[in-house]
């Protein structure tokens, strides 16, 4: 047998064309990520906290993010914007990529530095989670959005706290399965100077924005958390988002809403959808440690 014939060769050079197909696919994700960011600065009335969102999520999935955005975001004619965004579907999915934008930004940097450094799986799945939830929520919740919430940056961190913790966790059960079973099977993919690590995180925040998704549509259904708005109609903050108040249902932060977007959820069904939420959580983690390794 030949040494370009052997069952080593034959990996590298399979390894080697798979290398650059993802170099192509993330050639993509920065074309992608232009596009949305030129219409999304340039055309489109949406709110400045969700165009960024936009851009780091097509940035990390690549064309799909782009494909979501024209698909549920990019105004198809002029002053059309309010009408096309306003399905229950689009507006869970603007919430879901808000979120997604913050807390995979946030996952992504704690995981380069916690591989870089060497540290075990459930090490680096526990940095991630921490990183991940406190820049989702002192950052791309209540620093950027604490205009609609009333002016107050530490009034937006507390009424936004559950529900981007919610979210998180389903993010995460999405996320973690992802990385630790790859990690475990896939030469290359604890490299940060590999094309397979960034992959890696791309697969694994898709993931963790389809999972995250259920959860974002009874937030916005029960307008516990904002969906997609329009400058136009909202000027540059936004609607306000509801707190739950010591008594059970939902008071809103500031200015009144209509009778048909105060939420009545109470404290007991938040609960429920915490402990749903905590379960795909676990789920992840025991996907994770069945087919995967959180030692190495």
């Amino acid at each position: 047998m030949s040494p370009m014939n052997s069952p080593v060769a034959f990996g590298v050079a399979r390894g080697g064309t798979a290398d650059t197909i993802l170099i192509a696919w993330f050639a993509l994700a920065v074309l992608s990520a232009a596009y949305v960011a030129y219409d999304a600065f340039t055309q489109n009335p949406e709110l400045t906290v969700m165009k960024w969102g936009w851009v780091l999520v097509t940035l990390y999935i690549g064309p799909v993010g782009a494909a979501l955005y024209v698909l549920s975001c990019k105004e198809p004619a002029p002053g059309r914007h309010e009408v096309f965004v306003a399905p229950l579907w689009k507006q869970a999915l603007g919430s879901t990529i808000h979120c997604v934008a913050g807390d995979a930004t946030g996952i992504i940097v704690a995981s380069v530095v916690t591989t870089a450094a060497g540290l075990a799986m459930w090490g680096d799945t526990i940095v991630e989670y921490v990183f991940g939830f406190a820049f989702g929520l002192l950052i791309f919740q209540a620093l950027f959005m604490r205009e609609m919430l009333g002016g107050s940056y530490v009034r937006a961190v507390r009424s936004t706290v559950t529900a981007e913790w919610l979210s998180m966790n389903c993010v995460m059960a999405g996320m973690i399965p992802v990385m630790v079973i790859l990690r475990s099977h896939i030469p290359g993919t604890t490299d940060v100077g590999s094309v397979r690590f960034w992959a890696v995180l791309s697969l694994a925040v898709f993931t963790g924005l389809v999972t995250a998704y259920p959860v974002n549509v009874w937030l916005v259904y029960n307008h516990l958390k904002h969906g997609m708005g329009t400058v136009r109609a909202l000027g540059e903050g936004g609607e306000p988002l509801p707190r739950l108040g010591d008594d059970g249902p939902a008071r809103t932060m500031t200015m009144p809403m209509p009778a048909t977007q105060v939420s009545l959820v109470t404290r007991e069904q938040v609960t429920a959808v915490a402990v749903l939420t905590l379960t795909a959580l676990a789920a992840g983690v025991l996907l994770g440690a069945a087919f995967g390794s959180f030692t190495m």
